[in-house]
């Protein structure tokens, strides 16, 4: 069975874990082509304007395979050059993949989101959560670190402290605490996750395809640049966005007071 389950449906593409009777486990050799062969498409193809990025079952991820590590085999074989090489070569070769897609990405939290897993969700853009979902980076319980760029993204979303909370203690929170932390945008039932990730990735694939693109390179720019240079970086794109045909005809939209048909030209 292959890792990830690729539906597309107009200009949405749904990207599942598909690993249910082992609550989706990450980290087996391939993982990291699997992704990137599905990224590297999602890139190509100027019809996709948004990625869903869900868990088949009852678990978002549970994170890396426990069995695995126990019997050493897999990525987590070897000594410890081959295990370095199993991170670099795989688990952040998928991790690289899904912070390289162009276009914006929900992560649809539908259970557990641990280790691997809660560092994969947090690589999207959005995340929406089941009130079933946990997140929690319990490496430090395994006698691990975090080893997955965690330590780099964490801090980004909720900030040092409850980063560090969550790092130093291997604590697992609910989806009520996820949200008054700041780590989701909203909490759903169960039964109507899918449906409001779709809703709101229809809201984002209405939107111009070139234009979506460029807005989230420019945020992601804008976190590891001076302001002066974020302002160089606005103005030369939305000099491009403004000879393109997307552009007149949202002006257009606004004026005749109506709906635009963006069609990415």
């Amino acid at each position: 069975m292959s890792l990830l389950k690729v539906e597309t449906t107009g200009h949405v593409t749904t990207l599942t874990i598909d690993r249910a009777e082992t609550m989706n486990p990450l980290g087996a050799p391939g993982d990291g082509d699997a992704f990137r062969a599905a990224c590297d498409e999602i890139n190509r193809d100027l019809e996709t304007r948004c990625v869903i990025l869900t868990g088949a079952g009852r678990a978002f991820s549970a994170g890396g395979d426990i069995k695995a590590m126990r019997d050493k085999t897999g990525t987590f074989g070897g000594a410890t050059p081959a295990i370095s090489d199993g991170y670099r070569d795989n688990i952040h070769l998928m991790l690289r993949a899904l912070h390289g897609l162009r276009v914006p990405i929900i992560a649809a939290v539908n259970g557990p989101a641990i280790g691997l897993g809660c560092d994969v969700a947090c690589l999207a853009d959005m995340r929406i959560a089941s009130e079933r979902a946990k997140f929690g980076v319990t490496f430090l319980k395994l006698g691990i670190v975090p080893g997955d760029g965690g330590t780099w993204i964490l801090p980004r979303i909720i900030g040092d402290a409850r980063a560090a909370e969550l790092f130093y203690t291997g604590e697992v929170i609910d989806a009520a605490t996820a949200l008054d932390w700041g780590l989701v945008s909203r909490v759903v039932p169960n039964d109507e996750l899918m449906d409001e990730a779709r809703t709101l990735a229809a809201k984002i694939a209405a939107m111009p395809p070139h234009s979506l693109r460029q807005a989230k390179m420019l945020m992601r720019q804008g976190q590891k640049v001076s302001y002066d240079t974020a302002l160089e970086l606005a103005a030369n794109t939305q000099a491009m966005m403004h000879t393109t045909e997307d552009h007149a005809e949202g002006v257009a939209a606004l004026i005749e007071k109506r709906a635009a048909r963006f069609e990415g030209s």
